[in-house]
């Protein structure tokens, strides 16, 4: 099997020389080096300048084994190899909270694509696994489908796939809440009683496993992996391979965030930026692939407040994460992109 027919149909052709879209030339980041947080000895003035001045910071002595991200990244490496319609239906066929997309990173919160309005940006080239944490930690194990005897063969590997991304949440949840805690208290933030887990519900995380495939040489010059976006989330904490890919706006420029080995990147998404009246913000950031030859690797976590938590902010009218999240989703559906925190401030022109 050529690895072309492990990619959706409309990948295809961009990877392949033969007609690559027709998309306006993205002028490639400068290399930059973002602040380095060491979990071990973690100092709040780093911590405060990092998601003050960067909103985005790359993380040491995270305590996540080396051993557990290999065998994840081989294991997904894996499954995503398959032929396109195998995964499509092995990951249909089990009726798991697990599911399979590719295209867009826009999702409902069932992990389907969302169909995008007409004034959408090109075919995003990605595709994944959408891992619901909290319903996958409730699975003892993946149920067996009725499907072919070359499916129930994969079956294995699914499991596989679901014990090790229960293992690989358990720390990066403890990650996020230690920061979560930390970053609060650079803001004085008041947490008694159960607002921290108001503002940082762990019953949300989710993990997206992706794949950025193989590129003709135009469609790498021109091709976004994904395209430009903040994060929906109160904190992201991304894995990636070495291929790197990762770039950030500051100011009105484009740097690439290179990889470095057995670290983590850890970003601030749209409702920290809320939760600290704009005092941290949300980094503007998209992913493009150097290299056209090979394949980019990465897994992110997402976590956010509770669904009807209020989100009240000088800068915003109040609202809850459900709010915001259907808010994203109708334009997203209506107009192709999201538009995000705008919406919810009464001086943008994009209010609502």
């Amino acid at each position: 099997m050529s690895i072309s027919e492990s990619y959706p149909p409309a990948f295809r052709r961009v990877t392949n020389d033969e007609n690559p879209p027709a998309t306006p030339v993205i002028v490639q980041g400068k290399d930059i080096n973002i602040p380095v947080i060491d979990l071990e000895r973690l100092d709040k003035e780093i911590l405060r300048e990092a998601c003050k001045e960067w909103g985005i910071f790359r993380l040491e002595n995270h305590g996540v084994p080396l051993a557990l991200t290999s065998r994840l990244q081989e294991i997904s490496e894996s499954l995503l190899s398959l032929p396109f319609e195998k995964k499509r239906e092995l990951f249909a066929a089990v009726k798991s909270p697990l599911s399979y997309f590719w295209g867009t990173p826009a999702l409902n919160r069932s992990g389907d694509a969302l169909k995008r309005g007409a004034q959408a940006s090109n075919l995003t080239m990605l595709e994944g696994f959408n891992v619901p944490l909290s319903s996958l930690s409730s699975l003892s194990k993946l149920p067996t489908s009725t499907c072919c005897d070359d499916d129930a063969q994969e079956e294995p590997k699914l499991e596989s796939f679901r014990v090790l991304m229960e293992e690989y949440g358990k720390h990066i949840t403890r990650i996020a809440v230690s920061l979560f805690e930390a970053i609060a208290q650079t803001l004085n933030l008041e947490l008694s009683g159960n607002r921290r887990s108001e503002y940082l519900s762990e019953s949300t995380g989710l993990i997206r496993v992706y794949r950025y495939p193989q590129s003709s040489e135009e469609a790498a010059r021109e091709a976004l992996g994904m395209e430009v976006h903040t994060d929906s989330s109160v904190i992201s904490i991304l894995r990636e391979d070495e291929s790197g890919g990762l770039e950030i706006m500051k100011g009105e420029e484009w740097f690439c965030v290179k990889p470095v080995a057995n670290t983590l990147i850890v970003n601030l998404g749209d409702m920290m930026q809320a939760i600290s009246d704009d005092e941290y913000k949300s980094v503007t950031h998209r992913v493009k692939k150097r290299n056209r030859k090979t394949e980019r690797h990465s897994v992110c976590y997402f976590v956010f407040p509770k669904r009807d938590c209020v989100i009240k902010s000088s800068n915003y009218k109040p609202f809850t994460y459900s709010d915001f999240e259907a808010q994203v989703q109708a334009d997203v559906q209506s107009l192709g992109t999201k538009i995000g925190l705008p919406r919810f401030n009464p001086n943008s022109p994009l209010f609502l």
